[in-house]
């Protein structure tokens, strides 16, 4: 990869809050589709448990594409991947509600709705995905080991304001032409609006540069490779992906739980399923903000008493018998996902050298994909037979997590390898 550019404190604030907004876009936009996926599905008659599959094939396309984005991104540079993420997610969300549009007003029946929701969220799977990595590597190239768990976690609290942002701007566009389709055209004007931002204000390799490159000679790869099967990433690899299956399966059946509840419309019950998401989002927040840097939490701490904070509140959102109990539940289990999350990301950066971090950072962005290919559908069908079920499933693997947390030698030293 070129040498990142060595950049000044200014400029360095105003890359990482450009960085930021990336990331926050992208929570945003994607639970503002969260939380009107379980009205639109149920306003089109379409099944509960394709509504949940929507995610599948774009979850599969991000967990193999976002390695091969993350070593582009270490042979050209980081942002032209982040440019082409946002490109896919704009056209994503522009596409998805052209099609909702579409069946809302029966142009479409409700399959076909289904098949074009599926295949332009496809487009963000594979194209979207390419700015993670690419983020996650940029904050690693400019940020010394001793401060990276923080910057870690100021950047993943990205996706939590944005799962608050999200939710709560989401009904706002719900308006009388658009309707329920509103908020992905509203999130595609802001990808636009995003788009500039980074290409005229974001330092780091242009297009062109990107282009000039490739024309003279292929980039090579320096360094040795990352495979995920190495030792020092996998136990991090393998603790993401569960808990973040379990972190996809309770927010996709929250919105029904919500509806299932209240007993109403499912259209009137978006704004109790955006309070219950936006709750949720503040304790991710508070995670992320206040409680790791409060009492400096290291990544091995952060691993245990995320998971464990997560797996008390799906015990509560199992046998809640009100909205006010699911909300407060959903709070309870987004705040240890709140402190998991920067726990493994930060652990796999501070586990490899600095020539790997965008390999690492590309294998742990994959599990944000691999985690949606079957929990969704495989929550909602447990969901089917009984609401508890999937919460309960949620409690036993968190609880699992912890003990692996604490006995495996590599977790357990998590943020003390050089």
């Amino acid at each position: 990869m070129p040498a990142p550019l060595v950049l000044a404190p200014t400029e360095r604030r105003r890359a990482f809050a450009i960085v930021f907004v990336v990331l926050l876009s992208s929570g945003a936009g994607n639970t503002a589709l969260q939380s009107v996926l379980p009205a639109i599905g149920r306003s089109l008659r379409i099944p509960d448990i394709l509504v949940g599959s929507i995610f599948s094939l774009s979850a599969l396309l991000w967990a193999l594409a976002t390695p091969l984005w993350a070593s582009t991104s270490d042979r050209h540079g980081r942002k032209p991947l982040i440019v082409l993420g946002t490109v896919g997610f704009a056209v994503s969300m522009a596409g998805m509600g052209l099609v909702v549009l579409a069946g809302l007003d029966g142009f479409l029946g409700p399959i076909l709705v289904f098949v074009g929701m599926l295949l332009t969220r496809a487009i963000f799977g594979f194209f979207g995905s390419a700015s993670s990595p690419a983020s996650q590597a940029y904050v690693a190239d400019h940020t010394e080991p001793a401060e990276r768990t923080n910057a870690m976690a100021v950047m993943a609290s990205a996706g939590g304001l944005g799962t608050i942002l999200g939710p709560a701007v989401a009904p706002l566009f719900v308006l009388p032409v658009v309707a329920l389709a509103g908020p992905m055209f509203a999130f595609s004007l802001f990808g636009i609006g995003l788009l500039v931002m980074i290409v005229r204000g974001l330092p780091g390799a242009s297009l062109a540069g990107l282009s000039r490159r490739s024309r003279i000679a292929p980039a090579k790869v320096e360094g040795p490779s990352l495979r995920w099967r190495d030792p020092r990433v996998l136990p991090f690899i393998v603790f993401g992906f569960v808990l973040a299956s379990a972190q996809v399966m309770g927010g996709q059946i929250l919105g029904f739980l919500v509806i299932d509840k209240l007993h109403i419309a499912p259209i009137k019950a978006q704004p109790f399923i955006a309070a219950a998401m936006m709750a949720g989002a503040v304790a991710t927040l508070s995670a992320q903000w206040g409680v790791i840097r409060l009492f400096r939490m290291t990544p091995k701490l952060l691993l245990r008493w995320g998971a464990g904070l997560a797996a008390l509140g799906s015990i509560g959102m199992g046998l809640a018998p009100n909205l006010a109990t699911v909300i407060a539940a959903f709070a309870l289990t987004s705040l240890g996902f709140g402190l998991a999350r920067p726990g493994f990301t930060a652990g796999a950066s501070l586990s490899v050298e600095a020539e790997e971090q965008g390999a690492v950072a590309g294998a742990i962005s994959s599990i944000t994909g691999a985690s949606s290919i079957f929990g969704p559908t495989f929550g909602l069908a447990l969901y089917g037979v009984g609401h508890a079920l999937p919460f309960d499933l949620n409690a036993a693997v968190l609880i699992a997590l912890v003990i692996y947390a604490s006995r495996h030698a590599v977790l357990r030293r998590a943020g003390e390898i050089a």
